[in-house]
């Protein structure tokens, strides 16, 4: 399938990025549950859990907010190398606690590496990629986020049974400490820059180069003609220099409005809570606690295995719209589903009914990682112009960190939080299917699909060919009136 194996390992390496965001998050959860480390801790309240889940998400929003600022000035390779030291330092200070507030210091500096990073992975994986393998190359940031949740599962499932003591929560965080240092090594000997922030900074023969390294699947002269049409479209676009979100959301209200809606969309499934959570259901349904960590690394390896065998056929055979309302409609019928088994099994001694109720949640976690998980990341990055893409990105996943930060209600009216999840699913079928764009990058209506560059005319907006002369001084303003009056979406 592949040609361009440099861009594979390329894409891997980079995704470990994202495999650390869904490992940090799922070994604190199952760390701070052992008796050993309440203890060491001084037993503190149960606070503290909710405590240690919000200090590392208020990082995460920190780390997207830095990413807005200054990862365009450094580069995505410098950034994500400032991302790698910062996310090792945080975990040596959480390994190393000593009390509560060190091990808090350690989980904010761990979350704002992780936040700046995630956005800044789905970018760089985004525009190192070809046409043709985009959906590939760009789902293994969701990949790596279900493999690191999976490989956090399978750890808390197996310090279980290690003897009591600090061993059994300081090994599982030390576990963190080689993945920084493994994508650092990677960004400093063979992962090149992205092309296209090179042409940006007018780094031309250098973005060429790392063009024709890249997409070695190409012919001497594809990789001229493509490389120009490029070229030529950031030049186009770098002529507006576009300082505030105001004169983003003026010049690409519709872009923008889909970038940032396609993150939120992440959390409204409730995926998130049920991730939390889960070990909480399976005990309300009378599941012993050794049982329901197994269940738990089942759970995170049937998303890992669903996310990959997706990402081979569907991103670029059958299309990101086409997957994100697949996605949604199997949501909304499986978060019906298990409300109704939890509601009519979970206090009483039927064990088969219980069963189905546990086949609920697995149900949802295949539907989830291969039709949403696959693309969600993946698709804010696509939408937006080279010029924007980190800020706009960065934006999108402060967006994403704010709305994730309030799954406590779970707790207080239990299987009746599915409702809410539903309607908000049903809510974003509309959305999806009105305002997306249909399918912006799928093999069917050409060869290869689009290339970033020409994901601008599935929005309305102008595309430069190479060759084609610019206008000085062109303004985008006027085609941007026309189209926030009367958008034509084809659906």
């Amino acid at each position: 399938m592949f040609e361009d194996r440099f861009a594979l390992i390329v894409g891997i390496t980079a995704s470990i990025g994202t495999f650390l965001y869904g490992f940090d998050t799922g070994i604190a959860t199952t760390t701070i549950a052992h008796p050993s480390w309440r203890a060491f801790m001084g037993n503190r309240s149960n606070g503290i859990t909710g405590a240690v889940v919000s200090t590392y998400i208020a990082g995460e929003a920190i780390g997207a907010c830095i990413q807005i600022l200054i990862a365009d000035r450094l580069g995505r390779k410098r950034f994500m190398q400032l991302c790698c030291i910062l996310v090792t330092i945080g975990c040596v200070v959480q390994t190393a606690a000593q009390n509560i507030p060190m091990f808090l210091v350690g989980r904010i500096l761990a979350g704002i590496a992780v936040g700046a990073i995630s956005g800044t992975v789905s970018v760089y994986l985004s525009e190192i990629s070809s046409t043709k393998t985009r959906g590939f190359i760009g789902g293994l940031g969701g990949v790596g986020l279900s493999s690191g949740t999976m490989t956090a599962n399978w750890i808390g499932y197996a310090c279980g049974y290690a003897p009591y003591g600090a061993i059994e929560w300081r090994l599982p965080l030390a576990m963190q400490l080689p993945w920084g240092i493994i994508l650092f090594i990677g960004l400093s000997t063979y992962m090149p820059d992205s092309p296209r922030q090179l042409v940006q900074k007018g780094k031309v023969d250098e973005a060429k180069h790392v063009f024709a390294r890249i997409r070695s699947d190409l012919e001497s002269d594809e990789v001229q003609r493509e490389f120009g049409a490029m070229h030529a479209q950031i030049e186009y676009e770098r002529q507006r220099k576009i300082l505030t979100f105001g004169e983003m959301w003026t010049l690409y209200r519709r872009r923008v409005s889909v970038c940032i809606a396609v993150q939120i969309l992440t959390c409204v499934t409730g995926v998130n809570v049920i991730q939390y959570y889960q070990t909480t259901l399976y005990k309300s349904l009378g599941i012993e606690a050794q049982t329901i960590l197994a269940l738990a690394a089942v759970w995170g390896t049937c998303a890992f295995v669903s996310n990959v065998i997706a990402i081979n056929y569907l991103p670029d055979g059958w299309g990101r719209r086409k997957m994100l309302l697949a996605g949604l409609s199997c949501v909304i019928v499986t978060e019906i589903y298990c409300a109704v088994m939890q509601r009519e099994f979970q206090h009483t001694n039927n064990r088969v009914g219980k069963a189905f109720a546990v086949v609920g949640i697995f149900v949802f976690v295949i539907c989830y990682y291969a039709l949403i998980n696959s693309v969600t990341w993946l698709y804010g990055a696509e939408v937006v112009p080279m010029s924007i893409r980190s800020r706009m990105v960065g934006l999108s996943a402060v967006a994403h960190y704010v709305v994730n930060a309030g799954p406590t209600a779970f707790g207080k009216i239990h299987e009746n939080y599915y409702y809410v999840f539903v309607a908000c699913c049903a809510c974003y079928l509309v959305i999806v299917h009105m305002f997306f764009p249909t399918d912006i990058a799928v093999r069917g209506a050409t060869a290869n699909g689009k290339t970033l560059e020409e994901i601008a005319a599935s929005f309305g907006d102008k595309v430069i060919e190479a060759g084609e002369p610019i206008v000085e001084g062109e303004s985008y303003s006027a085609v941007e009136k026309v189209h926030a009056t009367h958008v034509d979406v084809k659906v």
